[in-house]
Formats: C-alpha cells, sequence, structure tokens
C-alpha cells in the first residue's frame, strides 16, 4: 500500500511540474509574440495612426504633479511632458547630482521654472516617510502621481531594511508613497490621478504571495514580472478602496523602449533589438496621456497600453484568478510598511 501511494503521489507531482512547465513555456513564448508585434516601435507607430492629436493639447498649468524615477528613461521624459504643459513638477531622485541635471536640462527645454527635485530613496520605507512628512507639510495638493521608478536586479541584494531590492523599489515603495500621498491627492479631488507604470512582462506571471522571491535560484526577470503584476493587481484594489476620495489609479505599460535602466539590466534584449525599441519618449506617451483625459474618459483600475484599455492577462495564460489574493498581499505590505489604511 505504502509503496503504491508513493507512486500515485510522485505521479501527480510529474503531472503537476510538467503543467507548471507548460504553463510558464505557453506565457513566455505568447508574451514573446505578443510583444514583437505590438511593444516594439513598429507597434508604437501603427498603433499612433488611431491617436487623436488634440488629446494632448490640454494645459496643466496650476497643476501639481510628482513623478518618481524622473532623472533618466521614461520618467524623465514624463517629467518634461508634464513640464512643457505648465504643470508644477516634482521630480523624485535617488541621486542628488543626476536630479539636479536633469532638472537643469528640463527647465532649459521648457523654460518652466515650476520644475523642482526632491531626493528621495524608493527603495527605504524610512526614507519615503520622512519625504512624505516633509512634504506634506506644504500642504500642495497633488492632482497626478506618477509611480514610475522601478529596478530589475538581477542578482538578489537585500535593502538596509532588509528587504529584496527589486520589491522594495517596485511594489513596497509604490504602495507607501501612494497610501501617503493620499490626503495630498484628496484636496485636488475630484481631478486627482495615479498612475502606476507596470511592464508588459508581468503577462507573463500570476500574483504570487512570495513577494520577495524565497526560491534559492533568484531571477530577477522573473521577479521583476512578479512585481510587475503586483502594480496591476494594487491599481485595481486602489480603484475599488478609494472610489469614493475623487481619485482615479489607472496603471499601464509604455511597450519595450529604450531606456538606460533596459540597456543595463538586459543587455542582450536591448542588443537583439537594437533599432527596433521605443524612445523614452513614444514609452512616456500613454503616461501623459492618462495626466491629461478627462476622468470621464478613463476605467477605474484599468490597465493602459498606447492609449487605450489593454487586457491584464494573456489567453489561455492562468494569471486572471491569481488577482484574488490581492488583499492579504495589501495586508502585508500595509505591515511590512507599518503605514495604516487611509479609508
Amino acid at each position: 500500500m505504502k509503496i503504491t501511494a508513493t507512486l500515485q503521489f510522485q505521479s501527480h507531482l510529474s503531472i503537476g511540474l510538467l503543467t507548471m512547465f507548460l504553463l510558464k513555456t505557453w506565457r513566455s513564448t505568447a508574451f514573446g509574440i505578443f510583444g514583437y508585434l505590438n511593444f516594439t516601435k513598429a507597434g508604437f507607430v501603427e498603433h499612433s495612426k488611431k491617436f487623436k492629436p488634440e488629446d494632448m493639447e490640454t494645459r496643466m498649468n496650476g497643476k501639481n504633479c510628482i513623478v518618481t524615477g524622473a532623472n533618466s528613461g521614461i520618467g524623465y521624459a514624463t517629467a518634461e511632458g508634464l513640464a512643457s504643459r505648465g504643470a508644477t513638477v516634482f521630480m523624485l531622485c535617488r541621486n542628488k547630482e543626476r536630479g539636479e541635471a536633469a532638472l537643469s536640462k528640463i527647465q532649459s527645454a521648457t523654460g518652466n521654472t515650476n520644475v523642482h527635485l526632491e531626493v528621495c530613496d524608493l527603495s527605504s520605507i524610512s526614507d519615503i516617510k520622512s519625504f512624505a512628512s516633509r512634504f506634506s507639510s506644504n500642504d500642495v495638493p497633488i492632482h497626478v502621481l506618477v509611480n514610475n521608478a522601478g529596478v530589475l536586479e538581477n542578482k538578489r541584494v537585500t535593502t538596509s531594511e532588509g528587504f529584496e531590492l527589486s520589491f522594495a523599489v517596485n511594489v513596497l515603495g509604490t504602495y507607501a508613497i501612494t497610501e501617503l500621498m493620499l490626503p495630498l491627492l484628496e484636496k485636488a479631488a475630484p481631478d486627482a490621478r495615479v498612475i502606476t507604470v507596470s511592464s508588459g512582462g508581468m503577462y507573463t506571471s500570476p500574483l504570487t504571495k512570495d513577494l520577495q522571491f524565497s526560491d534559492s535560484n533568484f531571477n530577477g526577470v522573473e521577479q521583476y514580472a512578479r512585481n510587475k503584476r503586483v502594480q496591476v493587481a494594487l491599481t485595481e484594489k486602489w480603484a475599488e478602496i478609494y472610489k469614493n476620495k475623487g481619485i482615479g489609479f489607472y496603471s499601464m505599460h509604455p511597450g519595450w523602449a529604450d531606456t538606460p535602466g533596459v540597456a543595463t539590466s538586459l543587455p542582450g534584449f536591448s542588443k537583439s533589438l537594437s533599432g527596433k525599441l521605443r524612445t523614452s519618449e513614444e514609452g512616456a506617451d500613454t503616461v501623459l496621456w492618462l495626466a491629461v483625459q478627462p476622468k470621464e474618459k478613463l476605467v477605474p483600475g484599468a490597465f493602459y497600453f498606447d492609449r487605450a484599455e489593454a487586457p491584464k492577462h494573456l489567453l489561455f495564460a492562468a494569471t486572471g484568478g491569481s488577482h484574488s489574493i490581492i488583499d492579504s498581499i495589501v495586508d502585508h505590505l500595509r505591515s511590512m510598511s507599518n503605514i495604516s489604511s487611509q479609508s
């Protein structure tokens, strides 16, 4: 009997492992094909044929915007785009020197002097809380918060607070800055909005409670995909929890853009698609579009790509049901950050 039970267990285990292998292979393959057809520069050129130029003509004078990770890539292009429309922009950057250089360039390019640098390390909860306390004392209403800062670290790195680095920036930092800015966002209601820059890579991963990738075989690309899936599910949850606060919550992905972050973290990918990747400005286009659209045109909690609502799951990828665990994930984030809910 014991031998039979053991064989049955091994058989079930083998079937489970095979199923998981096939699922992961399908997700990766479907993502690769879908991405190559849509996420490249050619995809942007094709999709842009449906864009309406008047959608981007809205001025933002008198609007206050925060952009995290604003010194390069999509964050820089977003900050510059907001500044060029007359917004007051607060650039949240970890590195003071690089932040100052980016600030100077944006002010020169746009002629907008209402662009400010705020130094904050988004991988540190204590740094985020310090910034939030300092910034909140000015009582400035925030009309747009762009959660752009992100990192893809190929090796496991632990922050001084004990968190895996990618998770600390992409998930915990995004959660903390958003929750702490809610009172200032409410001051700008009903026009306030939070835009979180996710990634198409999230299509390859379901939501998981293993937020810090406990597996000893750490995979930076897989962890990044998991992080980005959390951002999309978190955006849905925020839209539900705070639906009566007059704040819109949206996630988006920029496509495959040729940014310094991509070149550093994914050199092989960057090299293989050389000349086919989007510019940072093309990657930031939908962020800016979401920032200036009338809220009645947007779907709360939705995921956007190239100025249109996009699916959150690929066909047959079996990731949809995983969003049901977001409540427990939010509980974990609240506990880790020691930030009480604003609801």
